[in-house]
């Protein structure tokens, strides 16, 4: 499932001073949206997040690794936080990418309880689009608020408006998504979100198949 509204221009920069981190060395893709799939009911999902217009923020791609910047280290360092704000998450395999992270975010108990927005009765729809928007929404306005803080550009907008999530249906396509989380700054040269991107990358096309099969 993909939230529209696009950031921009792809591989626009953003002309910053940033000092590369030697000890962190760490695709626009179709949309999918089952809409048979309950959102409340505990489950995996492989998420990305972009800048806006692409930028090349958090670091850059040397022989194949990505080493982070200190924009790229604030990035790390909320995703693991994360489990300490909810407490019925974990996170599985994460990758910081100059323009874009991949992460995995699993929910291992029923996510309602902690959402307290909202008030009872709590329809399925609600609780279908609450609590990985939220958790998504937590991670990029608390990096973007410290990164704005570091640049001295307070408000200044870091991330795109939309994210994109993958319902992770098997433990075959767990395995496949964290090799190519893990293996993702390798790829760079097939990557959609890098602008010198060249040829294609299998991966995309195995998950937009996957993306096609009805949840059983």
């Amino acid at each position: 499932m993909i939230h529209q509204k696009d950031g921009g221009q792809v591989g626009q920069t953003i002309s910053d001073s940033v000092v590369l981190s030697d000890k962190s060395i760490i695709k626009k893709r179709k949309p999918i949206r089952l809409k048979e799939y309950d959102y409340s009911l505990a489950g995996s999902y492989f998420v990305t997040v972009c800048t806006q217009y692409r930028a090349d923020l958090f670091g850059q791609i040397v022989d194949g690794v990505m080493r982070l910047n200190q924009y790229g280290e604030i990035i790390k360092s909320c995703w693991e936080e994360l489990p300490n704000h909810y407490s019925t998450i974990m996170i599985d395999e994460f990758i910081v990418m100059p323009n874009h992270v991949h992460g995995i975010i699993i929910i291992i108990d029923d996510p309602v309880g902690a959402i307290h927005e909202l008030s009872l009765p709590r329809t399925p729809k609600e609780r279908r689009q609450m609590l990985l928007p939220k958790i998504v929404g937590r991670f990029k306005q608390n990096t973007a608020k410290q990164i704005n803080i570091m640049r001295g550009r307070y408000g200044e907008t870091v991330w795109q408006h939309n994210y994109y999530d993958h319902i992770i249906r098997n433990e075959k396509s767990l395995y496949r998504i964290r090799e190519y989380i893990r293996t993702n700054p390798e790829r760079w040269t097939w990557d959609k979100e890098n602008s010198m991107f060249q040829g294609t990358d299998e991966f995309d096309r195995c998950l937009n198949e996957e993306g096609k099969q009805k949840i059983k």
